[in-house]
């Protein structure tokens, strides 16, 4: 049965840590919390690695330990199992990044395959993902999207990027495991946007398997959403649709102002709000072809979602709404929510620690730019600290 989560409730949101944990979450997010560490810490660490000295197990004891479930999927299983005891799926991330060969695109898309076929009958993980510019060159999507024409030799790599992408809708199509596509920078999303639609308009006949992402700090984005909407429905196929707000603030606006276009995001933080509370407005009064995934630690639209389920009587774990968050983040809302009844899922970024470094720096970045962010998990934290001291 469910009832409101208290998104307050720090025993439940850290249920599942130690004292030891909790007390390392502290100094992390303490140190992540300080601007000057975010922006020289990746700078340094790069160097110290490119001159061989052992940052990698610090690393892998402190914020890679936190935010990450392992190195390989294998090593992910104990997380999976711990966020399961809560009843909170799992997303397996494969979050390598850099990498620009078409050796490693192609070993992307058989490392996205693995998380799908690890998936795969186990309900303890609730969906897949992959990011474009994992399995394709950002200059390949760059030109495409800017409309220029490609070569002959560009033309082949686009061609086998539609492949990798076709090979994964077809393998979590075959598995039924639901499998997100990432959303990316304004500049080469219309043609991720395009691929999206594609493997929707093909594998989402019975059910929503392909979700496409939206991020709501662009003002154009719930138009596109809704456009989307129309054109599958009218060809009677369902809709996947992952909410998220954005993480590319900066470098959109700066590359705005550089390049001389209108700038892709909303004028302020309210638009960003308004966008996704509207944007989930219309998905669940449209749920009888749109399954939804609201991506988000804003505790406002977490509880708008709830909400909205109770307004329109629907189940708590009605199967076409998830809520989700990043492991080590937002766990006043994953467990809360989760103890309410409601479905949730992690996303459990995994990889070898040098290729995850960029994710986990971008983490970093995005973490105190978010306003509050840090000043609210550093609250949690000594409030539970404080609860457990008595």
């Amino acid at each position: 049965m469910s009832h409101q989560p208290n998104f307050s409730n720090s025993e439940i949101a850290f249920a599942g840590k130690s004292n030891a944990d909790l007390n390392r979450a502290y100094w992390l997010f303490k140190a992540i919390s300080s601007n000057l560490l975010v922006k020289i810490g990746p700078p340094l660490t790069t160097f110290a690695m490119a001159i061989g000295l052992p940052v990698a197990p610090i690393i892998r004891a402190t914020i890679f330990r936190h935010f990450c479930g392992g190195e390989s999927i294998n090593e992910c299983n104990k997380t999976i199992q711990a966020l399961a005891k809560y009843q909170i799926g799992t997303i397996l991330d494969y979050s390598a990044e850099g990498a620009e060969t078409e050796s490693s695109f192609d070993a992307t898309t058989q490392e996205t395959i693995a998380t799908i076929e690890r998936a795969k009958g186990d309900d303890k993980i609730a969906f897949a993902v992959f990011k474009v510019t994992g399995i394709a060159s950002i200059s390949l999507l760059e030109k495409m999207d800017a409309g220029h024409p490609l070569s002959q030799a560009e033309q082949a790599a686009f061609g086998r990027v539609s492949k990798r992408i076709h090979q994964i809708c077809n393998a979590a199509h075959e598995a039924k495991v639901r499998i997100f596509i990432d959303a990316e920078e304004s500049w080469i999303q219309k043609t991720i946007d395009a691929l999206a639609y594609q493997m929707m308009a093909h594998f989402n006949d019975q059910d929503a398997i392909v979700y496409n992402t939206y991020q709501f700090y662009r003002h154009d984005r719930l138009a596109a959403m809704i456009s989307a909407h129309a054109k599958l429905k009218a060809a009677g196929k369902f809709f996947g649709i992952k909410l998220v707000r954005g993480a590319y603030m900066e470098k959109e606006r700066a590359r705005a102002a550089a390049k001389n276009y209108e700038d892709p995001i909303q004028i302020n933080k309210n638009a960003s709000d308004a966008a996704y509370d509207a944007a989930l407005d219309y998905c669940v009064a449209n749920l009888a072809d749109i399954s939804i995934c609201a991506g988000t630690h804003n505790e406002n639209s977490s509880m708008h979602l709830v909400n909205l389920m109770a307004q329109h009587g629907l189940a708590a774990n009605d199967r076409r709404i998830y809520f989700s968050q990043l492991l080590g983040m937002s766990d006043n809302l994953s467990y809360n929510l989760s103890m309410a009844g409601y479905n949730v899922a992690k996303y459990v970024p995994y990889g070898p620690v040098k290729k995850v470094l960029p994710y986990l720096f971008r983490r970093a970045e995005e973490n105190t730019a978010i306003a509050g962010q840090m000043g609210r998990e550093l609250s949690l934290i000594v409030a539970e600290q404080k609860r457990r001291r008595g």
